[in-house]
């Protein structure tokens, strides 16, 4: 273990026997913190908060701080982080509250810039990239592989699918389905995220699957329920299409459109 000696350290924490703790970094209690973990300085990580394995953390982040949320009082809640993320300067977030099921989750090999902010009770999947000044409000969902360009602000309670790409600047007060590309303020759905379909080796057949249904349900003037079922033989054969109307279905705020 390397924790430098200007570190401060609650007792009650768990911290793996590799781990590098830099200076002036303050570890709280009921935080756990596994093997490979890198924290720079200035780091304050408060708890309940469990951290995965080889996790980066740089300097002036705030992890697992308390909710900003009128209704929390002090019950219990916590936060989640699985491996291999990387949580650069200045990145805020906050622990789950009890109307929210009382946890944040964030999962595998995310890459989180400058200033992001991920409010309470926010589930973030694996392989996101958010970039720097984005924020989340609270209750927010995000996909696998979902990307958020720089300054993207996220309404509560909404969701970004696998594979959006959120450009840089936009506003998302509703949700936003996979593999599709919306910008602007407010934000509204500008076409099939191709490119980053074609770097996680989507065969041509699929996009061209994909496109359809994108333009059956954006471009078409149908009614969701409408689109959902014109599209629903071609889902038999293609389970990422049956992805794209089953987030439709389920959608809680509406899509974008």
């Amino acid at each position: 273990m390397s924790i430098d000696p200007r570190a401060v350290i609650d007792p009650g924490a768990n911290i793996a026997e590799d781990v590098s703790i830099g200076p002036f970094s303050i570890v709280g209690a009921d935080v756990e913190i596994g093997e490979g973990c890198w924290i720079g300085p200035h780091v304050v990580i408060n708890g309940p908060t469990k951290i995965g394995r080889d996790n980066r953390i740089f300097q002036f982040a705030s992890v697992g701080e308390t909710p900003q949320d009128k209704k929390f009082h002090g019950e219990n809640s916590n936060l989640v982080i699985g491996d291999g993320n990387t949580i650069r300067e200045f990145v805020t977030i906050h622990r789950g509250t009890e109307d929210g099921g009382g946890t944040t989750s964030i999962g595998d090999d995310n890459w989180l810039m400058a200033y992001i902010h991920i409010a309470h009770d926010c589930i973030i999947g694996n392989h996101t990239i958010f970039s720097n000044g984005a924020s989340l409000a609270g209750h927010v969902q995000i996909d696998d592989y979902a990307i958020l360009g720089g300054f993207t602000l996220v309404h509560q309670f909404c969701h970004i699918g696998m594979h959006a790409f959120c450009g840089m600047g936009s506003t998302i007060s509703k949700d936003v389905t996979p593999y599709t590309l919306v910008n602007g303020n407010p934000a509204h759905p500008h076409g099939l995220n191709v490119e980053g379909l074609k770097r996680h080796a989507y065969s041509s057949e699929l996009i061209r699957e994909l496109r359809d249904a994108y333009k059956t349900v954006y471009r078409m003037g149908l009614t969701a329920e409408e689109a959902r079922s014109r599209l629903a033989s071609v889902a038999e054969k293609y389970p990422e299409l049956r992805l794209f109307i089953d987030f439709i279905k389920n959608s809680r705020r509406g899509i974008l459109r």
